[in-house]
C-alpha cells in the first residue's frame, strides 16, 4: 500500500499512457474494408467491347430487358435498388457450368433471407434455352425464383450486355455474329449498378470472399 501510495501519480500517468497510446495504435493499424469500383479501363480488354474502353469512371450497368424461367419479363426494375451477383452460363455446358452453378447456390444460400440481395443468370445460347429449358435447370438446381432469375432473350442484346455493361463475355468465332464464350466471373453489382467485384465462380475461395462481400455491402451505405 505504502509503494501505491508513493507512485500513485506515476503509475496513474502510465495507464492512462498506455490506454492512449494502445487506442492510438490500434486505429493506425486498422484498416477499413473498401470494395474498388470497377470500370471498363480496370478489366482486361478482351472481356469489354471496344466501345467502352475508354470510360475511365461512372460506368453502370445498363438498362435491361428479358425473359425468365417462368416466362416472365426480368428488367432492370426487377433489381432496382439491390445488390445482385450476375454470371453468364449455358444449361449444356459440361465443364465450367455445373460447378459454376453449384457455387452460386451456395451463394443463394447465404443470401436467402436477405431482401437486399438477388442472382441474375443470364444464357448465352439463348436460341437453345428457352424459358421452358431454363425452367427444368432452375428445378434441378433449387433455384428459388423469389432470389435467382435466370434469363434468356434476344441474342445480340446479351451479348451487348455481357460485353459493355458486365465486362465478363469474350468474342467468339468471327464467323457466327454475336458469338460469346462465357468466363467463369461472377459480377458483383452494388444499389447504384456499378461493378464492385469479380470473382471466380469455380473457386470456393472465391465464394466465401464474394459471400463477404455480399454481407459487407449489404451493412454498409456504400
Amino acid at each position: 500500500m505504502a509503494f501505491l501510495k508513493k507512485y500513485r501519480i506515476f503509475l496513474i500517468t502510465m495507464g492512462i499512457f498506455s490506454v492512449v497510446f494502445l487506442t492510438v495504435a490500434y486505429n493506425l493499424l486498422k484498416t477499413e474494408k473498401k470494395l474498388p469500383i470497377f470500370n471498363p479501363v480496370d478489366v482486361n480488354p478482351e472481356l469489354a467491347d471496344p466501345s467502352v474502353w475508354h470510360v475511365g469512371r461512372d460506368h453502370r450497368i445498363a438498362d435491361f430487358s428479358f425473359v425468365n424461367q417462368d416466362g416472365k419479363t426480368v428488367t432492370q426494375k426487377d433489381y432496382e435498388g439491390k445488390i445482385y451477383v450476375a454470371d453468364f452460363f449455358f444449361t449444356t455446358c459440361q465443364t465450367i457450368c455445373p460447378i459454376m452453378t453449384s457455387n452460386m447456390e451456395k451463394v443463394q444460400d447465404a443470401i436467402r433471407n436477405n431482401p437486399k440481395v438477388m442472382i441474375l443468370s443470364h444464357s448465352v445460347t439463348p436460341d437453345i434455352d428457352t424459358p421452358e429449358v431454363l425452367k427444368a435447370y432452375a428445378q434441378k438446381h433449387h433455384v428459388d425464383a423469389r432470389k435467382w432469375n435466370l434469363v434468356t432473350g434476344d441474342k445480340r442484346k446479351i451479348f451487348e450486355i455481357a460485353r459493355s455493361s458486365y465486362l465478363a463475355v469474350k468474342t467468339g468465332s468471327e464467323a457466327e455474329m454475336y458469338d460469346m464464350v462465357h468466363t467463369e466471373n461472377f459480377v458483383l453489382v452494388d444499389r447504384e449498378r456499378r461493378i464492385r467485384g469479380f470473382y471466380d465462380g469455380t473457386k470456393e475461395t472465391e465464394i466465401k470472399r464474394l459471400i463477404d462481400d455480399i454481407r459487407f455491402l449489404s451493412e454498409s451505405s456504400e
